[in-house]
């Protein structure tokens, strides 16, 4: 998952959020911490779609949809992508249910193919999801992914050659609250990740290690500033939120270039980060993204 980014996918804020009156009518219901300010949201994307963009990634934008919310800025979460299509999610998140759908029209638009859907009883999150390598997926089992989402995804998968690691989170803060796979470990390159180890699950901690996998430790003061949310657009070569300047000097400590822009308005209400805000859609060979 961290091989050079060429294309990706995001959403505005001015069609995520709509307008001021919109913004006021969602913002408690989805579980924001305060109403972003949609001007200042713009400028705080359009900085980051510049770091995208200086790290030789196309950027495709989702339209705006009457069936998607405040939420949609966060496009990371509604699909899977791999070698032979998209996997559209019906998400945890009630609120969220029309992403998926939305994002369907979008992606036969630019004329990428499905591989199926999660649907019924099923559900799932692409936050709760994390590709080691090109043949092994880990699988968040929280309250955004359920047991029969990752039984499904698993049948999906496996005609490609993928092995789905379920991995088990924790309660933390209950249902309301969203805790991903990805809440707490990034990756940053191929024996490389940042991660905040006091909700690391041990199961995950020792198949890392067997991996050879090199752990960063996010501190415990830069947590909620999404410290551990930081997105590779290459091999150690990162964008992420300002204001964790413990966990940068670590990242750069570990050879990493680290890039930064204002999650003011765009990541801290919604408690998502870079990696939230983007879907890939195509790296460079030998990892389960659109060739």
């Amino acid at each position: 998952m961290v091989a050079s980014l060429r294309r990706v996918i995001v959403k505005r804020p001015e069609e995520a959020f709509r307008s001021r009156d919109h913004i006021l009518k969602e913002w408690k219901n989805l579980g924001y911490t305060r109403p972003p300010d949609l001007n200042r949201a713009a400028e705080d994307h359009q900085r980051f779609v510049s770091l995208l963009q200086e790290g030789g990634a196309e950027v495709l934008y989702l339209p705006a949809d009457d069936q998607t919310g405040l939420d949609s800025l966060y496009a990371h979460d509604p699909l899977l992508v791999t070698d032979r299509g998209a996997v559209i999610f019906q998400t945890g998140k009630t609120a969220r249910r029309g992403e998926g759908q939305a994002f369907a029209f979008a992606l036969e638009n630019w004329g990428v193919p499905i591989l199926g859907m999660i649907a019924g009883a099923a559900t799932a999150e692409a936050g709760d999801m994390v590709w080691l390598d090109h043949d092994t997926l880990l699988a968040g089992r929280s309250f955004r992914t359920n047991a029969a989402g990752i039984e499904r995804l698993t049948a999906l998968l496996g005609p490609l050659g993928v092995t789905v690691i379920p991995v088990e989170l924790p309660y933390w803060n209950g249902p309301a609250d969203v805790l991903h796979l990805m809440s707490f470990i990034s990756l940053l390159d191929d024996d490389l990740a940042v991660v905040y180890r006091r909700i690391l699950p041990v199961p995950l901690f020792e198949l890392l290690a067997r991996r050879g996998v090199e752990l960063i430790d996010v501190p415990e003061q830069e947590y909620e500033t999404l410290g551990c949310n930081v997105l590779a657009v290459s091999p150690r070569n990162l964008i992420m939120v300002n204001g964790n300047p413990i966990t940068r000097s670590r990242l750069e400590g570990a050879g990493c270039k680290v890039s930064e822009f204002d999650g003011t308005h765009i990541c801290l209400p919604g408690a998502g980060g870079p990696t939230c805000l983007t879907r890939p859609l195509l790296r460079d060979h030998g990892y389960r993204l659109m060739t």
